[in-house]
């Protein structure tokens, strides 16, 4: 029995290791490892498409069911009428149940066909190919100067919780939050276009204005900084006297109608670029990456006049290049300044790098404001309030881009004030949240300076909440700032959708609702992805 007992063990038992090695577990491939998230993906990808269809399933219905395409017929004393209203049913295939007419839209969308409208004859997908590049082009930059601006000023209010810049700021959020958007672009086609327009005429700054700017100024600056009472006074005198100082030049060198920045005026900026970069991102005692950023301003200064021949000649895709160009130098240079965090002083010096960049461009526009202001479309009121250009007018890259601009700026500023209200206050509420959390008191019991806790800890995780909001409201945004448009006679898809539901046409309706459906859709799985890169404990695969 013992005989048999020892045979057992020797059978069941786990042969010795002869390698004399632990075993070491081999590491899942990267398909493996890719595989989860590409299931997760393609799962959302697909509940997303059956979300749509739903939708637009139940869009086309209620538009079935509301919209009477034969109206303007049922009431028409024309001898002909019958015949009239009998071709058009025919072309709109009206006789058909209406789930039958969505069966037959959904294969022609599938098919690329997203239809043509019956009012103006034009199909659908030339509409939407003129009507999105306009909307593109008037919610690009406000969405994104206010999602700038709105985290820069929640996070700074969040930090001065409880001081008069943080009431000011609570203050003018909640105005700015409550105001109707139309009721803002009136105000700014009143003040904005039609005052500042009347303003060019004799553009001095008088005393009792240049001293009450000031003042506002360099008490928004002390409030900003803050520090102790004699630093506040400091910094309030030092920026009241730099304010006045500015207007006062402006004011008695007519800077306003011949504007530029010139080598000195970009130099300057880009070194405060350069300075408050590096103290944001690396902290001023990285001598590597400071040095790094300035010497990205010093390249920039030295090809400034070099540029001027080129730019005379620009394109948008020289411009996107040179652009390219400008990133790659600066990494170049922070490479070569090397130090134990290299990637830090490349992100610098590209980042300082396109900065120049876009003073340089922002210079060779101002340009040619003079020339812009005498010609005769022009007749020196810059600032309009109609359209997205100038009927008529001449000129060359700069100048039609300067025209654009000044068509620009109105609406942008409606879209931006209403914009960063709600991100103020959005990044301020979770900014205070972030900053009571143990592992920040963590961080500051370390003795991690104030800089690292607030940017590299507090920051990251504040975004989260946000990534919730900024996809679905860019996606939003995307579909038309509808009265923003309205207003300003801007012919984007706000404006689309409008017309084509005051003339009850469905198809240009269906049409708007498939591309801002899609971009929701496409906007909420952005979401889920980066959740996941800004919180490394949330998993795809989960």
């Amino acid at each position: 029995m013992a005989t048999s007992a020892a045979i057992d063990v020797r059978d069941t038992s786990t042969p010795p290791d002869t390698t004399g090695e632990a075993a070491v577990p081999q590491k899942p491939s990267v398909f493996r490892r890719a595989v989860p998230t590409l299931t997760f993906l393609a799962r959302r990808i697909l509940s997303s498409l059956l979300v749509l269809l739903g939708a637009t399933f139940i869009v086309y219905m209620l538009l079935s069911y509301s919209v009477d395409p034969l109206e303007d017929l049922r009431t028409s004393t024309a001898p002909n009428r019958d015949a009239l209203m009998a071709a058009r049913i025919q072309m709109l295939d009206l006789n058909t149940p209406a789930p039958l007419r969505y069966l037959h839209w959904l294969r022609d969308v599938l098919t690329g066909n997203l239809g043509t409208s019956w009012r103006t004859g034009q199909s659908v997908s030339a509409m939407l190919s003129s009507a999105i590049p306009s909307t593109v082009t008037l919610v690009m930059g406000a969405i994104f100067i206010a999602i700038g601006l709105g985290i820069l000023v929640g996070i700074v209010s969040a930090l001065r919780q409880y001081t008069r810049f943080d009431y000011g700021v609570t203050f003018m959020s909640f105005v700015l939050f409550s105001l109707p958007s139309f009721w803002v672009a009136v105000l700014l086609k009143l003040w904005g276009a039609i005052g500042f327009n009347n303003f060019l005429r004799d553009p001095q700054f008088t005393w009792p204005t240049i001293v009450i700017v000031a003042l506002i100024f360099g008490a928004l600056w002390s409030a900003v900084i803050g520090g102790t009472r004699n630093m506040r006074w400091i910094i309030f005198g030092a920026a009241t006297a730099a304010t006045a100082l500015g207007m006062y030049l402006i004011s008695v060198t007519d800077w306003i109608l011949n504007p530029g920045l010139g080598i000195v005026g970009i130099t300057v900026l880009g070194a405060i670029v350069a300075f408050g970069l590096t103290a944001l991102t690396a902290g001023l005692d990285n001598r590597r990456a400071l040095y790094s950023a300035l010497s990205a301003v010093v390249v920039g200064a030295i090809l400034y006049f070099p540029l001027q021949a080129m730019l005379g000649r620009a394109t948008w895709l020289m411009i996107f290049l040179l652009a390219l160009v400008a990133a790659i130098v600066g990494c170049v240079i922070g490479w070569f300044f090397g130090g134990p965090d290299r990637m830090v002083s490349m992100r610098g010096a590209a980042i300082t790098a396109v900065a120049v960049g876009v003073f340089v461009f922002i210079d060779r526009v101002m340009q040619v404001w003079q020339q812009y202001n005498a010609m005769s479309q022009i007749n020196n009121r810059p600032i309009s309030t109609m359209g997205a250009q100038t009927p008529g007018l001449q000129g060359d890259f700069w100048v039609t881009t300067l025209d654009q601009f000044t068509h620009l700026i109105l609406p942008t500023v409606t879209l931006i004030l209403i914009s960063f209200a709600a991100y103020t206050r959005y990044t301020r509420s979770s900014m205070l949240e972030v900053m009571n959390q143990d592992y920040i008191r963590t961080a500051r019991a370390k003795g991690l300076p104030e800089r690292v806790v607030t940017v590299r800890h507090a920051f990251r995780n504040a975004l989260i909440p946000l990534a919730t909001i900024i996809p679905l409201d860019i996606a939003a945004m995307f579909g038309g700032a509808i009265i923003t448009e309205r207003i300003f006679s801007w012919s984007g898809m706000g404006s689309m959708f409008i017309q084509a539901l005051n003339t009850q046409d469905a198809a240009p309706i269906m049409g708007y609702f498939l591309v801002t459906g899609t971009l929701l859709v496409i906007a909420s799985i952005l979401v889920d992805v980066i959740y996941a890169a800004l919180d490394p404990r949330i998993r795809v695969d989960s």
